[in-house]
């Protein structure tokens, strides 16, 4: 097995380069948050990579967006499609939330994501959330035996 961990480079954490696509290629991942009561929670998301920080759209009414308010410490899982046993882990803080003004940057991965762009029936409550990496790391592999 072949652990890897990200490089930290102008003050910033980038993946390791065997696993870079996995952040590029319009793939679901897994955000984990905690809730108030100590507990995970773990859901589905998409999100787009800027170079230094996971960018994602939520709601200002969901239970995960009262996690991040509360505990900005996050990770997000990503396994390739492709090949289960490939898979980064990003783990990092929330630094920055702004509104998502007319959804652009939601419709921008409705697109991503090989979806029509409209119709956004919450736009008017979407943000746009950012995630500093503290870590990135995964695994490359190709025979889980080794």
């Amino acid at each position: 097995m072949r652990y890897l961990r990200g490089a930290l480079v102008d003050g910033r954490i980038e993946p390791p380069e065997p696993l870079a696509d996995l952040l590029e290629r319009p793939l679901i991942g897994f955000l984990a948050t905690q809730r108030t009561d100590g507990t995970l929670q773990c859901n589905p998301m998409w999100y787009a990579y800027d170079g230094r920080n996971l960018l994602m759209s939520h709601t200002t009414g969901r239970q995960k967006w009262r996690n991040m308010t509360e505990n900005p410490s996050v990770s997000l899982a990503i396994a390739d499609p492709d090949n289960t046993f490939r898979y980064l882990e990003i783990r990092g803080q929330v630094s920055g939330s702004e509104p998502d003004v007319g959804a652009s940057f939601h419709r921008s991965l409705r697109v991503r994501y090989g979806m029509d762009p409209d119709p956004v029936p919450d736009a008017d409550e979407r943000v746009v959330v950012s995630v500093t990496p503290t870590f990135i790391g995964g695994r490359d592999m190709d025979d889980p035996t080794q």
